[in-house]
């Protein structure tokens, strides 16, 4: 299924196909906890779908915080 968000960070838009089902969505929109509907996701797949934010956005964006720090 291909999800389109924006994300968090950066306000690009991105979409991703990923093998979750309109059902999956469903129980997580009502209020069913991500990880338990979308159990077969990565943590950066499910991340992707919550805020719009790639592994690889999250890890350039905060890689570099650290850096400042």
């Amino acid at each position: 299924m291909q999800i389109t968000r924006t994300s968090m960070l950066t306000g690009i838009t991105r979409t991703i196909d990923l093998p979750v089902t309109p059902g999956q969505i469903a129980r997580w929109q009502g209020g069913t906890l991500i990880q338990t509907a979308m159990p077969d996701l990565s943590a950066d797949d499910r991340e992707f779908i919550m805020t719009g934010i790639t592994g690889d956005e999250w890890d350039a964006h905060f890689n570099s915080e650290e850096d400042q720090g």
